[in-house]
């Protein structure tokens, strides 16, 4: 996907809705935000930050066991130091 960088031109409300969709896609994939200028006041196009990877993570059951179990287990006789 193409990433403009718009920081530097103010649009108008008319120029948005021309291309609103390509607007807000270069600020979700830039990072950069848009200014638009509106009677006489401006308003900025932000992209909020994204979440995080682990917060998408979804939350499994993988013991077989109570957790415990695992704390008082003996691994001395399968374990070996590496030379």
């Amino acid at each position: 996907m193409r990433t403009y960088a718009m920081a530097d031109k103010k649009y108008t409300a008319s120029e948005l809705r021309a291309d609103v969709y390509r607007v807000l896609d270069s600020v979700l994939d830039s990072g950069v935000p848009v200014e638009i200028e509106r009677k006489g006041r401006v308003l900025r196009i932000v992209a909020d930050e994204p979440p995080s990877r682990l917060s998408r993570l979804v939350k499994r059951k993988v013991l077989n066991c109570a957790p415990g179990a695992i704390v008082h287990l003996d691994w001395s006789k399968g374990w070996k130091p590496s030379p």
